[in-house]
């Protein structure tokens, strides 16, 4: 039977806690089917408390509770337990059993492997005893583990351990969701850290038997993140030890937990071998953000849930200030554009629109959204290049000041920089409550030796923003003269209103604008590039990113050209991307991103904004045409960059390296289009890394011409389960467009595809979902397909099945036979009796009103 119907929770329904919890302790009895988890926790009335004792708890079995050592029966139901309690202080005690071997959700404490892990965020803890499971519940943490096993880690630093035992006690308060136990047969990878004061802090990194040689990288990214978060906000760590566990059974990447971080085995483990430099560059970064949490997360967290994005937004945009210094900084921002335009501006445009702090949610694990990640990392960064590099300093470190210790709000958050600044943000707070994407308009004017800049925002009303208000946007603006030189250098422009212009004067003649440079706010620019105006930035434009935009401008506005009339590939565009491509003064990584096109997801969304049908088909052809058109127009100059961008040292993950590769392996692909398959057929043989191994097995697969290839591929890596979910995942995305399905489900029946694992699901069904043509197919098949297994999976891991859902959210744009089969699909899955409460909510959301 369904669950009941869920309750909508909203922010304006806040109400702190009635209770302070001065400490808690924990005892731990590890048993496969029947762990004993005993409980004892202070409790100290508040002066508003109402006398209504509530606590969460959920699959739990009461065996005893306490308060101030004489038994009591509370009230039980599916979410907690209610109880009578004194007015004054007063210790709670209980014990409770639990299951984690059956524990297949993958959250609170459960088994992967024969490992006992946990995971509590966002209410994970509940599942593990009797708690006020709320971030803004604060307190000690000291835990004893029981068990049979040589490692037993907790929070914080260790305080004693021997055989079958150990305690942990952390001296920082926390909430319950930065819990964290693991138990099990683990080698550790070890090193220390030596702090700006001169603390020495020990490090490890925990890995199964096998997966010692994967450590190495790990822990010099963890060592590097600790470095500059000193350097950069004057953040030291704060305890003695810290501790990274790797987790073969994980539903996300990484979690932050205090001291302990349970990373998904993916998110850490690398070697030359065995992981791309995609994969390294990936691991760095989650490293980064799960460390940089330390202060941005759990000194400081969030009062409630609706204020994810206060510790998710600032983390991650703290995590790209890293991945920018360690790397290319002008890469590290149009790869994050690239992603931000392909998630989340199609969260903004579809049913699971939401405002970066959202005012209501019915399931909590469904917000852990692109828009509250990203999209509150872009405000972050507009408020930084509002208030200028010094000035967001002051106002962090005011923050830290102010607020360690505490759970906070937007409002905190705000503040600190109004205070440090004297700026008044009460427009800027509505890119927190107004959701969409603002798109922009901009008109030129020019009168002897005056250029203006008018500009014209625009914000979509939706269910959640029923009247939208002009928002503050910062606008980074240059001017070149037509010689190239600039004329006007970067300007922060801060549109207010509807409708504001800017202009410059004593300008000797009219100037090329260059507008949103860097891509300074989350915006759409529409209707600003001619042919002719992308081309000159494409030549000439001294911002990175907005000439790698006009670039992608110029591919795209030839694409939407090529579907809508069958017109052929421009030879402007690609006589220009000629010119980009022997610039031998460009990072060759920057130089490997001009060559990449829009996804066909990104031309499906201007088709469908323009009023026009996307076709599946028709962009997939258009886009196979361009790569050809590519490869034939600069047939001289990829065989000089496959071979002048080798790299014969010794492999490294570094950026130098890395960006020889990317540039070597783009013209590889372009070269096995007119030029044959014998580089791509050898580099496999030969490569020593596999980003090298990789490509060249892609190449060889996407020409159909694989297939000894890809045996080999398995026999050599069969025993290695990462490199495994490549080998599902590439056969289903190198797959031709009628053949994808069919991939998919030939995946299923092999006997290592183990759909409970949330990675090795992925690698078959994200790939599925990821081939648009093959996903969004006319007969129907990829959507039938992705729903049996959904419905599969759902009563094993809500949480994977749910956020797996949200890749029908564009469904409405297809013609009527697509919609009639994504709307066959949908309704089946809700149709289903005992569907979870996490993927109703999305499937609800994702169907609309016509349910």
């Amino acid at each position: 039977m369904r669950d009941a119907a869920p309750k909508t929770i909203y922010l304006s329904d806040y109400k702190p806690f009635g209770y302070d919890v001065d400490a808690v302790e924990l005892t731990f009895d590890l048993q496969p089917n029947a762990t004993r988890v005993k409980s004892r926790v202070a409790f100290v009335p508040k002066p508003e408390a109402d006398g209504s004792f509530f606590l969460h708890g959920e699959q739990l079995k009461l065996i005893s509770a306490q308060i101030d050592g004489r038994p009591v029966s509370p009230e039980l139901s599916e979410q907690g337990l209610s109880c009578q309690v004194p007015q004054t202080p007063f210790v709670w005690e209980a014990e409770v059993e639990i299951d984690p071997a059956h524990n297949t959700a993958l959250e609170g404490l459960y088994m992967s492997n024969g490992m006992y892990c946990t995971q509590c965020e966002a209410e994970g803890f509940r599942k593990i005893t009797y708690y006020p499971d709320r971030p803004d519940v604060m307190s000690v943490f000291t835990v004893h583990i029981n068990g049979p096993h040589p490692v037993l880690l907790s929070n914080g630093n260790p305080v004693t351990r021997g055989d079958g035992f150990a305690e942990w006690h952390d001296p920082w308060p926390k909430p319950a969701y930065l819990f964290a136990l693991v138990a099990g047969d683990l080698v550790a990878h070890p090193d220390d850290f030596t702090t700006k004061s001169g603390r020495k802090v020990d490090l490890n990194l925990y890995v199964r038997p096998g997966d010692e040689g994967k450590c190495a990288f790990g822990m010099q990214a963890l060592k590097a993140s600790m470095a500059w978060d000193e350097e950069e906000y004057g953040r030291e760590y704060d305890l003695d030890i810290f501790n990274i566990v790797a987790v073969d059974d994980f539903n996300m990447g990484a979690m932050e937990n205090k001291g302990l971080n349970v990373f998904n085995s993916s998110a850490v483990l690398a070697s030359p071998e065995t992981a791309t430099d995609m994969n390294f560059e990936r691991i760095e970064a989650i490293i980064a953000h799960e460390y940089f949490h330390n202060w941005t997360g759990n000194r400081i967290t969030c009062r409630d849930w609706f204020q994810l994005c206060l510790k998710e937004g600032l983390t991650v945009y703290r995590d790209s200030q890293f991945t920018s210094d360690m790397r290319s900084a002008a890469v590290k921002r149009i790869r994050d554009v690239i992603d931000l335009r392909g998630r989340q501006f199609a969260e903004d445009q579809g049913p699971l629109a939401h405002p970066v702090r959202p005012e209501s949610f019915q399931e909590i694990n469904n917000f852990y959204t692109a828009t509250v990640y990203e999209k509150g990392a872009e405000v972050i960064g507009m408020l930084r290049r509002l208030v200028g590099a010094d000035a967001y300093s002051k106002a962090v470190d005011l923050y830290f000041e102010r607020h360690d210790g505490q759970a906070c709000t937007i409002e905190d958050w705000l503040k600190v920089f109004e205070d440090a600044t004297g700026r008044n943000l009460d427009q800027f707070k509505l890119w927190y409550s107004q959701a969409g994407t603002p798109r922009l308009t901009m008109k030129e004017a020019w009168d002897k030796g005056t250029y203006t800049l008018q500009f014209t925002q625009k914000l979509k009303p939706s269910e959640t923003t029923p009247d939208p208000q002009p928002q503050v946007i910062p606008i980074v603006a240059g001017l070149l003269f037509p010689s190239g030189k600039e004329a006007v250098s970067d300007q922060v422009l801060e549109l207010t209103e509807a409708t504001q212009s800017f202009s410059f004067e004593g300008l000797k003649e009219r100037p090329i604008p260059s507008v949103l440079r860097g891509f300074s706010a989350p915006v759409v620019l529409e209707n600003t590039l001619t042919p002719e105006h992308a081309a000159f930035l494409l030549a000439h434009d001294t911002d990175p990113f907005n000439r790698w935009e006009a670039g992608r401008s110029l591919a795209k506005a030839n694409l939407l050209n090529m579907i809508r009339n069958g017109s052929e590939p421009d030879e402007s565009y690609l006589s220009g991307l000629g010119t980009v491509l022997a610039d031998r003064s460009l990072d060759p990584s920057y130089r490997a991103l001009m060559l990449g096109l829009p996804s066909q997801s990104d031309l499906a969304t201007a088709l469908f904004d323009a009023g026009d049908v996307p076709d599946p088909d028709a962009i997939w052809t258009a886009c196979e045409t361009m790569g050809h058109a590519q490869a034939g127009h600069l047939k001289d100059i990829l065989p000089i960059l496959f071979e002048e961008n080798q790299v014969a040292e010794a492999y490294a993950p570094n950026a130098d390296q890395s960006g020889r590769r990317s540039l070597a392996n783009a013209s590889l692909w372009l070269l096995s289009l007119t030029d044959g398959l014998d580089r791509a057929r050898a580099q496999f043989e030969t490569a020593d890394n596999m980003t090298q191994q990789l490509t060249a097995l892609s190449v060889l697969l996407r020409a159909q011409d694989g297939a000894s290839e890809l045996r080999a591929f398995e026999t050599q890596w069969s025993s290695d389960r990462l490199v495994m979910d490549k080998w599902f995942a590439l056969q289903v995305v190198q797959a031709p467009p009628a053949e994808v399905s069919a991939t998919a489900l030939a995946l299923t029946a092999h006997a290592d595809f183990n759909w409970k694992n949330p990675n090795r699901f992925r690698a078959v069904f994200g790939a599925l979902a990821s081939h648009h043509p093959g996903f969004h197919s006319a007969s129907g098949a990829g959507y039938n397909l992705l729903a049996d297994w959904l419905i599969k999976l759902d009563p094993i891991n809500p949480q994977t099945t749910a956020r797996m859902c949200a890749v029908f959210q564009t469904w409405r744009r297809y013609d009527t036979g697509r919609q009639a089969h994504a709307r066959a699909a949908l309704d089946r899955m809700l149709a289903v009796s005992d569907l979870s409460r996490d993927t109703t909510e999305m499937l609800e959301r994702i169907r609309g009103d016509s349910i």
